[in-house]
């Protein structure tokens, strides 16, 4: 086939009828790796080398089979990252070729050729796992437009394990540090729903990093070179929370004296985190579920709508089932953000990575305060993984900062910590706190269990799943403990919805 440095000629079947296009090479995309390997599977052989040849010439490398069995071998022994298949083939069609590649490698990316009236093929296929399909004649544009989103998802895909390489061997997932089993199942979690576009409810104590994590899975996506915006609706007065969110036109009320992009537009692209979700005002939340349901967002004061592209996270410091029975959230915008949860454990559940988390803060507090210090000595060390931490990590945070600028050693030292830290006084029995559980000796083991569930639940306000949690059973064991208890949990209220 005739070639030359400004035109490519490639050949594309169409029915029995092999039709021929000229067509200007195209610059490699700018966001393609560096020599991505195309595999071309196509049994016709002019549209296949005139495949071939036009996709190399966009700077990807690529390799050619004749049918779905001879693009098994192919990939077994070239390993490429994008397949681009014809869905009619003899001996092994696209379709099965599809399905085996995803039992070998279901990373790799996989675009369907399709013939004109096989739409319903390429949509089963797409079912399949198919990264995208075109129909012949292939469109050059459209082509490259594919095999440049394919290689962008497959550079996300390589960060993600390098990523999850660096978390395996230093415990740190973005912003995120831990390295104690509580702190690796959050960071699995991330892994997990960072790439996909899935709206995420973060919940946990307050300053336990729920805005960390939001970043982190912000950092681990597609969406990361967009912005990522932050609104805490609590500090938000209740007059202005709709105009923060959604914007305002100019005259749209008292007061409005220009138009205002909201916090949706600021994040096109982009992730939103909503905190403390349960605080915006009720009314305000069915107008968050109608533009998370319609993708759509219309200013205050303005009569068009206009369509969004913004993935929304949402995190709260309450039980986000509590405030739907108490009326503060939704219950239909609860289901909708909750399509993935994520709990970030309080710090005194994981103290163990108080010393990785602390060496952190340290090199951040260096920078921040131009200051050398190295470490902390072991008596103080001891005293930080004694406290309770009710603060969590913003109170660890903010102790570490105090120590920080106070010395002037090369190691923190106790005396660098706020007076009267950690100090815990011995209490007599009558002071003990409320939710102390006492026992005589003579108690049986059974009684033991049961005043603890049954404390645990008082002091979870009645929250199953939390008091599971805290007590390390699973939620059918409580559910069963409940039910053996009988009339005395219906007494004490625990069964109780």
């Amino acid at each position: 086939m005739a070639s030359s440095a400004s035109l490519i000629t490639h050949l594309v079947r169409r029915g029995s009828k092999v039709i021929q296009q000229t067509v200007t090479p195209l610059s490699a995309p700018q966001h393609m790796s560096s020599q991505e390997k195309v595999l071309i599977v196509e049994d016709e052989p002019h549209a296949l080398s005139g495949l071939a040849e036009l996709v190399s010439g966009w700077g990807y490398r690529t390799e050619t089979a004749r049918d779905g069995v001879e693009a098994l071998e192919k990939v077994a022994a070239w390993q490429p990252g994008i397949v681009v298949s014809d869905l009619k083939m003899p001996r092994m069609d696209g379709l099965q070729l599809l399905s085996r590649l995803g039992e070998v490698n279901e990373k790799i990316a996989v675009v369907m050729l399709t013939a004109q009236g096989s739409i319903e093929a390429a949509v089963e296929a797409m079912k399949n796992g198919a990264y995208d399909f075109i129909q012949k004649p292939v469109d050059p544009a459209r082509l490259r437009a594919i095999l440049t989103n394919a290689s962008r998802q497959r550079d996300t895909e390589r960060e993600l394990e390098v990523t999850r390489r660096k978390l395996r061997e230093t415990g740190v997932l973005g912003s995120l540090v831990g390295a104690s089993k509580k702190m690796q199942e959050v960071f699995t979690l991330i892994e997990r729903v960072a790439a996909s576009n899935v709206s995420v409810l973060i919940t946990g104590e307050s300053g336990t990093g729920k805005e960390l994590v939001a970043r982190t899975l912000h950092d681990l996506s597609p969406r990361r070179l967009k912005p990522f915006v932050a609104v805490n609706c609590a500090a938000i007065p209740e007059t202005l929370i709709e105009s923060e969110i959604f914007g305002h036109e100019k005259g749209a009320f008292t007061g409005a004296i220009e138009r205002r992009a909201g916090c949706f537009e600021l994040a096109e692209d982009g992730t939103l985190l909503l905190d403390e979700i349960g605080e915006m005002p009720v009314a305000t939340q069915a107008k968050l579920l109608r533009v998370l349901e319609d993708r759509k967002l219309r200013r205050l004061g303005s009569k068009i709508e206009s369509p969004i592209d913004v993935r929304v996270l949402a995190a709260t410091n309450k039980d986000p089932e509590e405030a739907v029975a108490d009326g503060h959230l939704r219950g239909d915008l609860y289901y909708r953000l909750n399509v993935f949860n994520i709990h970030m454990p309080p710090l005194r559940e994981h103290k163990e990575d108080i010393p990785f988390i602390a060496e952190t803060m340290i090199a951040d507090m260096n920078q921040k305060h131009q200051r050398r210090v190295s470490g902390i000595d072991s008596e103080m060390l001891a005293r930080l993984m004694a406290h309770d931490w009710p603060g969590n990590v913003r109170e660890l945070r903010n102790t570490i900062e105090r120590a920080i600028v106070l010395c002037t050693e090369s190691q923190l030292q106790s005396r660098h910590l706020p007076p009267g830290f950690g100090s815990r006084p011995t209490r007599s029995v009558s002071e003990l706190p409320a939710n102390a559980i006492q026992l005589e000796v003579g108690a049986t083991v059974d009684d033991a269990e049961r005043m603890l569930i049954f404390k645990t639940l008082e002091s979870t306000h009645n929250n199953k799943t939390r008091a599971a949690e805290i007590l390390g059973i699973s939620l059918k064991t409580l559910h069963n403990k409940l039910r053996e208890y009988g009339s005395a949990a219906t007494a004490a209220g625990a069964l109780e919805e």
